[in-house]
């Protein structure tokens, strides 16, 4: 579906006609027509993803991974150290409340087709153990749920001790001081979260039912899949998903999705620099709606998730010839003979004609494990989906990478925040609001290693944050997507870039489309320079919290393209309006004077009395609140008696007359209150420069429900600014102070 922005489209052609028409000349008209052209091919996209209960693929998209554990109700914080020390004093074994051995925890709709037994291991086998031999990729064995998706990911997962250790700790087992309770590590938007669980797990017959280990007395992988199930909710939330979701959670990294019917000519560059970062990879064959994990002539397995485990261009000597020849490495996580059977598989004729050396390198077997080798050309034909998961740089210890595996993406982080009439613009057809959302800058200054056209490579990924957990408030995904601008190498643009330059600038790249989905992310080369996203939602004022990473070869020197934080010029205009006289007119002295009384000073119930008086048309007979008016002393309190003397009085007269006159300026509606939209200009006016953080929270802390400032609050608003700058207080302390309580 394509969505223009509405009423505002004509409106901005012919704005920008009328502009190249008074500027006149033919150079002008030849920009002109490109800027028209810039803004009649700058319309995005909006897809919707479907949701189907068998996957993976991009359409059927699941959201997973909420930063609450349950779907049970409000969950609590539960400390996996503190459960263990207690049972342990205590004699007995955990039994998680908040994740109960019952079939609310194993489906929300679809029940089982057979009776459930939750048992311990101890009363599955004699000698149940964590690992058994350690652990590696064939421990794991799909059961009755469809998640292999979620598999794949685990057997990539054990490719890497520190990756591993890091979701699996090693400070718990079933020898030591075991009291039924075990804990797992998932990253959650930016944060690594902690799921403590018992070890009760769900059996038919004695057996489990659903994940499990080709040992029969391993238990990690059984109780991994207990604690992923719970952060979802239930089992049955397991059943259909993606293995870029799963790789993610793992490590934290950033995945890209590639569709094998219209693959990028570098696919297989991409997929060596991949390997070469020790990225996670995933594939997969798009399901039949008839068969649940049909199985192809070749071997391969419908509707069903592969891991990549090695990318090669491998060393071939035929008689006519030698060379190399791209191939790959899958494993299917049912761990079996279920695998390819065309030219490169197990004890095909094609292998003959390698080197014993270079098979020696392979570590190369032919055993029924599910591994397999397969050209690059046949992956490309067979497989539907490839799905690369980039690995932060601090993910992984150097000494367990591959040989040749030693390379880092860089990696810079921002946490935004969209908020109703301030920085929710909408995507870039919604021109006129569009400037206003959070904008970041990335500088790439050296092009990627041997690259033939001399450009800079980078990932950009936008995910949502916390929308699952507010499915109960009738919250579903927001439809994302992000825009990357061109910066020009001369002359001066605004910070932050406002609606003019997006009039006469088109993006140099963008998300494919703005989807429901919890991340977006596309790969760019890019001339190196200086580049500016936009995240946003498609429709303007959709509020939501968002993480923006971006990965690069390169340093990629990633700001936030935003005002610093301090004082600036008074607005001419609120200089025009206020009377050259700054002392406080009579009545306003007198009254002054006589609520000063002997000590001369005005306490905050006293200064309440005045500024009630003084600003009466302004507060409509609502009255200062007592938090205003005692910030109002401490902001001008220099001796900390309590009160403000005349001296002091005067100088905060100035500042109200000046903020009052900005207010009437901004209540363009008549109703005593500015429009949230114009908070920033109205600070602008002020003399203030706020970044979209403060102006965020300011919202959040002074505006109404329906979007609007109040005067009393305005004025809070002002003081409170006031107060930190000339402090000189850090942004953190800043931020911290006006948070909503």
């Amino acid at each position: 579906m394509v969505q223009n922005g509405g009423g505002d489209f004509g409106a901005i052609l012919q704005g920008a006609g009328r502009q190249i028409f008074n500027q006149g000349g033919q150079a002008l008209l030849n920009y002109g027509a490109q800027a028209l052209g810039n803004i009649i091919n700058e319309v995005f996209q909006k897809k919707e993803a479907e949701q189907k209960r068998f996957l993976p693929s991009i359409k059927n998209y699941k959201v997973l991974g909420e930063a609450r554990p349950s779907s049970f109700g409000p969950a609590s914080y539960q400390d996996f150290k503190e459960i263990k020390s207690s049972c342990l004093a205590e004699g007995r074994l955990f039994e998680d409340p908040e994740f109960p051995a019952t079939d609310r925890s194993l489906y929300y709709k679809e029940r089982l087709d057979r009776p459930i037994t939750w048992l311990r291991p101890g009363e599955i086998v004699n000698d149940p153990q964590l690992f058994v031999e350690g652990y590696s990729r064939f421990d794991v064995q799909q059961g009755e749920l469809g998640d292999c998706w979620l598999l794949a990911a685990v057997a990539n997962l054990t490719l890497y001790r520190k990756l591993f250790f890091q979701v699996v700790p090693d400070d718990q087992s079933f020898d030591e001081e075991y009291a039924g309770v075990f804990h797992f590590r998932f990253w959650q938007y930016g944060r690594w979260v902690d799921v403590v669980i018992d070890d009760r797990l769900p059996t038919y017959r004695g057996k489990l039912v659903f994940l499990h280990s080709s040992e029969t007395n391993e238990f990690w992988s059984a109780l991994l899949e207990k604690a992923y199930a719970k952060l979802h909710g239930s089992y049955e939330a397991l059943k259909g998903g993606s293995t870029c979701e799963a790789m993610e959670d793992f490590t934290g990294g950033v995945t890209e999705m590639y569709e094998m019917n219209d693959p990028p000519p570098n696919l297989y560059t991409i997929l060596l620099k991949a390997y070469e970062r020790n990225s996670l990879m995933g594939c997969s064959i798009e399901p039949d709606p008839n068969v649940l994990e049909a199985e192809t002539p070749v071997g391969l397995i419908r509707g069903h998730a592969y891991s990549v485990t090695r990318v090669k261009y491998v060393d071939i000597e035929t008689p006519g010839r030698s060379g190399k020849i791209p191939l790959l490495r899958l494993r299917n996580p049912w761990g079996n003979e279920a695998e390819w059977n065309g030219p490169w598989s197990d004890k095909s004729p094609e292998w003959r004609f390698i080197p014993e050396s270079e098979k020696d390198e392979l570590g190369l077997t032919f055993d029924d494990d599910g591994e397999f080798w397969m050209a690059f050309k046949d992956f490309s034909q067979h497989f539907d989906r490839l799905e690369i998961c980039n690995l932060n740089p601090d993910s992984l210890d150097p000494a367990e990478c591959p040989e040749g595996c030693t390379k880092k993406w860089e990696m810079s982080v921002f946490e935004g925040e969209w908020v109703r009439g301030v920085t929710a613009g909408g995507c870039r057809n919604y021109l006129e609001s569009f400037w206003k959302n959070p904008q970041y800058t990335v500088t790439l200054k050296d092009p990627d290693e041997d690259d033939e056209e001399n450009k800079c490579t980078i990932i950009v990924a936008l995910m949502q944050k916390n929308r699952r957990s507010q499915r109960h408030q009738g919250l579903e995904c927001l439809t994302i997507g992000f825009a990357v601008y061109r910066l020009p190498d001369y002359g001066h643009v605004p910070k932050p870039l406002d609606v003019n330059f997006f009039k006469y600038n088109a993006s140099v790249g963008r998300s494919q489309a703005f989807i429901n989905l919890r991340e977006v992310s596309a790969r760019f080369k890019l001339d190196q320079g200086r580049y500016v996203i936009v995240p946003s939602t498609f429709e303007p004022n959709e509020e939501g919290e968002f993480l923006l990473r971006v990965f690069s070869e390169k340093d990629n020197n990633m700001t936030e393209n935003d005002e610093d934080v301090g004082m600036g010029d008074i607005d001419d205009r609120v200089k025009d309006i206020l009377p050259a006289q700054p002392e406080p007119a009579d009545p306003v002295r007198q009254f002054f004077d006589r609520l000063a009384g002997d000590d001369g000073e005005v306490d905050w119930q006293e200064l309440k009395e005045i500024l009630d008086y003084a600003m009466r048309e302004e507060l409509r007979g609502q009255g200062f609140s007592k938090d205003v008016c005692r910030s109002m002393i401490a902001m001008l309190d220099k001796d900390n008696s309590g009160g403000l003397g005349f001296e002091e009085f005067k100088s905060l007269w100035i500042d109200l007359r000046q903020w009052r006159a900005v207010f009437r300026l901004y209540d363009t509606e008549g109703r005593s209150a500015i429009p949230a939209q114009h908070l920033r200009d109205a600070l602008h006016s002020a003399g203030y420069t706020v970044n979209a953080h403060v102006l965020n929270v300011l919202a959040h802390r002074y505006g109404t429900s329906d979007g609007y400032i109040q005067f009393d609050d305005f004025i809070m608003c002002a003081v409170r600014l006031k107060t930190m700058i000339a402090n000189n207080e850090p942004l953190e302390n800043l931020e911290r102070e006006l948070a909503v309580p």
